[in-house]
């Protein structure tokens, strides 16, 4: 089964509560039934497996091995069929790294396939996927798409997906519901039926179908002065292993780069390195362009003069939550530069309106769906209005409502001067904003376009 829906629709809630995890009464309100196997789902141990949008709140041991084999473990599985699965489930995700690989040292696409390796070793009665393949890169799509259909075809289990791209899952799939926030659900048959039939008005919602694709603005920016530039410049991970070298990107006004490339080939360490939040293993980030005053390296600024200069939107959005509602949240970065309280609200308001977040305002962030929490991400770096965006990701978990409105806005920013830096995937966002091409591999090889 394929479960559609506007983002903030409820997906995810429904399939924690399917997986028994949405915590007791103090933590939310909720009537009528719900059963897996007839009971309760927090009763029914061992029989679902749960894939979260957010893979680092899966990993729990230091190993790649180990943390595959948890699960099994906790069900008594004997110590022989647990490595055995251990094996299986690696291949079948196509994480091809050594068994005792540390798990802190994973890309996040590889943290989302350790994840999925790990739920599948426990051969659960129901699958439940949330948005499975939105860190992953073209290739990886494709290799747990194909092992979560091998694990379909070959035993007697239930599965069911949140994915905002239906085209990924639509062959796997013999049934297709939707939801809509406050209205439950609004369709229920078979893909065709749900698809042609329901396709326009899905579609108006957020849906994304494939015969209705969102619109993609129109951008009348041109390149203008260098505002950032890095030489022959190397990344490393945690620990000093060189993942990338000899790179030369220049980044003008007005202009957006994409920065593509396999899971694990360094997209994201090297949008924190331009970013100046981590050093570079050797060569230069030159950000002489957006200095006014200051030194060109922007590695050595004071967290007050790089706010306002370069904004950064992590991979995991919460990694950048400080606050306890989305209003101060949004609050934060104003508030370091000491801007008058009715500039701030000003802003704040203006932004949460653009990006669909004004009735979210005094909700907690982190109780926030995945493509709320990618929203608010950011809007938290636009909101001091710096020239260079670094974007991690920036459409994940959006619908297509959500992605035309990102889209549209980033397009603003460009045409008014600023420059974007987009480490992506999602190659509908490259052919809508990016005016260059930064293809990394994972044999520290880079292709410019």
């Amino acid at each position: 089964m394929l479960l559609l829906g506007a983002s903030g629709a409820g997906k995810s809630t429904l399939l924690q509560a399917l997986a028994g995890v949405l915590g007791g009464e103090d933590e939310g309100d909720s009537t009528g039934e719900l059963l897996v196997d007839g009971t309760r789902p927090d009763r029914s141990r061992g029989r679902v497996g749960l894939v979260l949008q957010d893979p680092d709140s899966q990993v729990i041991l230091a190993r790649v091995c180990d943390d595959v084999a948890f699960g099994c473990e906790n069900l008594g599985v004997p110590r022989e069929e647990i490595w055995r699965r251990v094996r299986e489930s690696l291949d079948a995700v196509g994480l091809d790294l050594p068994l005792e690989f540390p798990t802190a040292l994973l890309s996040g696409g590889q943290k989302q396939r350790l994840a999925l390796a790990g739920v599948l070793a426990m051969r659960p009665g129901l699958l439940l996927l949330d948005e499975p393949t939105a860190n992953l890169d073209p290739s990886g799509v494709g290799e747990v798409r194909d092992a979560v259909g091998r694990v379909i075809e070959d035993r007697d289990s239930t599965f069911i997906v949140i994915e905002h791209r239906v085209e990924t899952w639509i062959d796997l799939v013999d049934r297709v519901i939707v939801l809509e926030a406050g209205a439950g659900i609004v369709a229920d048959g078979s893909p065709r039926e749900v698809l042609a039939g329901e396709g326009k008005r899905l579609a108006a919602s957020g849906v994304w179908v494939p015969r209705y694709p969102p619109s993609v603005p129109a951008r009348t920016s041109t390149p203008g002065s260098m505002l950032l530039q890095i030489h022959e410049l190397a990344i490393a991970r945690p620990g000093g292993q060189v993942i990338q070298d000899h790179l030369d990107v220049r980044i003008a006004a007005g202009t957006a780069l994409a920065v593509t490339g396999p899971n694990g080939s360094g997209k994201s360490t090297l949008g924190l390195t331009l970013g100046g939040l981590i050093p570079p293993a050797s060569g230069t980030v030159d950000a002489s362009g957006l200095a006014k005053g200051l030194g060109s390296d922007p590695l050595r600024w004071k967290s007050r003069e790089l706010v306002s200069r370069i904004g950064s939107v992590f991979q995991d959005p919460e990694h950048q939550f400080l606050a306890a509602t989305v209003r101060d949240e949004l609050a934060v970065g104003p508030r370091v530069l000491k801007l008058a309280g009715s500039e701030i609200d000003a802003r704040v308001d203006e932004l949460a309106q653009r990006l669909r977040l004004t009735e979210l305002l005094a909700v907690n962030p982190f109780t926030l769906s995945g493509g709320e929490k990618r929203r608010l991400s950011v809007a938290t770096a636009l909101i001091t209005r710096p020239p260079l965006l670094i974007m991690d990701e920036p459409t994940f978990g959006q619908d297509s409502r959500t992605w035309s409105e990102l889209v549209a806005l980033f397009a603003e920013l460009l045409d008014a001067g600023d420059a974007l830096v987009a480490i992506t995937h999602d190659a509908a966002f490259v052919d809508a904003i990016a005016d260059s091409e930064l293809t990394l591999s994972a044999g520290a090889e880079a292709v410019r376009r």
